[in-house]
């Protein structure tokens, strides 16, 4: 499998092989909070020094990954927090946490899943790494409602051969809680994540977040197989029944009655 993959990704000059290709999309949409937010930045800090994390970089076949942390919220909204950066040891995952943990951004407007996926592919492309496997982890608490549907922006990403990773987070209280989705985690499974071994970590507390985190790039680094979704169709509804236009119609149901998130 590894060389079938190495295949379709034919080098470009001066790019740096790695193992992993491993863009962080972080949701800092208006429905976090200014704690929750630090809560996110802390927790992939704490993880990306877990001993547990840098073993897993060491042991792959280069021994190195290439990572990226970008925060975002509405369709034209992406914020690079940290820039490609190479991990090969704790140095390299202390510059990371240190960068992530310097300052903390505030909110920003609205909820595009297919506008954060359009930039990730976008940077997998042009970020001068050739990896074996490229790989989107995406964090949110609330569907797409924003921008163009998840669907299609999902689908156009798995056909460049990407992996999209997702860690729905379904914590409870707040004042967008009008947006919340409370099968969050089947959105998740259905609408955005694919590709081979794609997997979504709920998060029900934000006391499990660091940990969780932990788990899914251990999982992200390794590579473990996992069961691969069923692809869903354009018509927003997948073959489960599961409808993926559910965050454009709670927008157009509720915009009227309550502040943006």
């Amino acid at each position: 499998m590894i060389l079938l993959l190495v295949a379709a990704f034919p080098a470009r000059a001066q790019e740096v092989e790695v193992d992993v290709e491993l863009l962080l999309l972080v949701d800092v949409s208006r429905s976090m909070s200014p704690t929750e937010l630090e809560i996110q930045r802390r927790g992939y800090a704490e993880a990306i020094l877990s001993p547990t994390v840098i073993e897993a970089v060491r042991n792959g076949l280069l021994g190195r990954t290439a990572v990226s942390y970008v925060e975002w919220a509405g369709s034209h909204s992406q914020r690079v927090v940290v820039d490609w950066m190479l991990l090969e040891d704790e140095a390299d995952a202390r510059a990371f946490a240190d960068s992530l943990t310097a300052t903390f951004s505030l909110t920003m407007r609205r909820t595009s899943l297919s506008g954060a996926i359009d930039f990730g592919a976008r940077s997998l492309r042009d970020n001068g790494f050739r990896g074996l496997r490229r790989v989107m982890d995406i964090s949110g608490d609330g569907p797409n409602n924003e921008g163009g549907p998840v669907l299609p922006a999902r689908d156009a990403a798995l056909a460049q051969g990407l992996i999209i990773n997702g860690l729905p987070l379904m914590t409870e209280g707040g004042r967008y809680d009008r947006w919340s989705l409370e099968d969050l985690d089947q959105y998740y499974l259905n609408c955005v994540i694919g590709g081979p071994g794609a997997f979504a970590i709920p998060v029900t507390d934000w006391a499990q977040f660091a940990e969780a985190v932990r788990r899914k790039l251990v999982l992200e680094l390794v590579g473990t197989p996992v069961a691969v979704p069923q692809k869903a169709q354009y018509s927003g509804v997948t073959p489960q029944g599961y409808d993926c236009l559910i965050g454009e119609k709670m927008w157009e149901s509720n915009r009227r009655y309550w502040t943006e998130p």
